[in-house]
């Protein structure tokens, strides 16, 4: 940890200030503002926390391994009765935003168990580790089609308390860890974290923290060469560029770019005076996924050319009709899954 105070002596504060290494901590504070009562529990609290690391020098690589990154981090203060149900939720979560993101590799659910240096007791971690060996068997039931292995890591677990580690793999084989799930007896009790139970006595929750990502600067850096940059149309920073053939074209090229931003398309326009076959390779390998080329023709007939990335082919179509096509596709999974319920 990087810690500083303020300098000189004239200066009025002088209270420490840190980087900070993790959002744990500050959540449990979260928790214990104003008291709890078991029917608060579960209690979800989530942020994308930026949080420093001081790796060495010889460790850092691109977006792979930084000293500073943003987590997706989460805690749950849940009743040690609720913890299976918590787990196989955030297991849920997990699972479904890896496939979201394209992942459709094997995957492994790897249980990390005890290490020989560990706080809580016997009884404590028994349970815990009886609880999510149970939640295991549950995921490799669900997993009908072979996709998703379970494994045993033994002694592997983070000294508070056992652990999920989600291992996916990319496009080309390789094989990353980036999501987890950890049973924690150790901060909450720390802490002074408590919650009045029915019978009116103070119980310590149980603090399950859940990474989906883990590093988000990382996960980007593992999609990037997972999908080698030719993203899906709902992930593409650029989503369609509308670029002309000759300048007669420009003006109406204004039109559909001006209505594919009103329907919520992340658009670019090209209106240089280059050859056509020059811009679509020069955009091609910038891996835009849809280019939208116009002339004096479809500005009379009030349509477009498509030429999606990785085709030779393109497609006449109706300029609404081409962008409603284009704002279907580019609607993320999740959305598309609410829109449907």
């Amino acid at each position: 940890m990087v810690a500083a105070q303020s300098a000189g002596d004239e200066a009025e504060d002088k209270r420490w200030f840190a980087l900070k290494p993790m959002n744990c901590p500050g959540h449990v504070q979260i928790f214990k503002h104003g008291l709890k009562s078991y029917r608060d529990l579960p209690l979800r609290l989530a942020e994308f926390g930026v949080v420093h690391r001081y790796e060495p020098s010889g460790a850092m690589h691109g977006l792979m391994r930084v000293r500073g990154f943003t987590q997706d981090d989460a805690h749950v203060f849940c009743t040690e009765a609720q913890l299976a149900d918590e787990c196989l939720k955030i297991n849920d979560l997990i699972l479904s935003t890896y496939a979201d993101f394209g992942f459709e590799g094997e995957l492994t659910v790897k249980l990390s168990t005890r290490p020989d240096k560990r706080v809580g007791t016997d009884e404590m971690w028994d349970h815990a580790e009886r609880v999510m060996a149970t939640v295991l068997s549950e995921i490799e039931a669900r997993s009908h089609n072979q996709r998703i292995k379970t494994a045993i890591n033994p002694g592997e677990g983070a000294f508070y308390g056992p652990k999920f580690e989600y291992v996916l793999r990319d496009a080309i084989g390789r094989d990353w860890q980036c999501g987890t799930t950890q049973v924690d007896f150790n901060l909450p009790e720390r802490f002074g974290a408590f919650y009045i139970d029915a019978d009116g006595s103070k119980k310590t929750p149980v603090m399950v923290h859940r990474a989906i990502c883990g590093s988000m600067e990382r996960f980007i850096g593992i999609l990037i060469e997972h999908y080698a940059g030719n993203f899906p149309l709902w992930l593409a920073p650029i989503q369609a560029l509308v670029t002309t053939i000759t300048s007669e074209g420009d003006e109406y090229a204004k039109v559909v770019a001006a209505a594919a931003r009103r329907a919520g398309l992340r658009v670019e326009i090209d209106l240089r005076n280059e050859k056509i076959n020059y811009k679509v390779r020069e955009h091609s390998l910038a891996k835009i996924p849809a280019l939208l080329v116009v002339g004096k023709k479809e500005a009379e007939t009030h349509s477009v050319s498509i030429r999606r990335l990785g085709s030779e082919g393109q497609t006449v179509m109706a300029t609404d009709e081409a962008i409603a096509a284009l704002v279907d596709e580019a609607t993320p999974p999740d959305v598309k899954r609410a829109q449907a319920a």
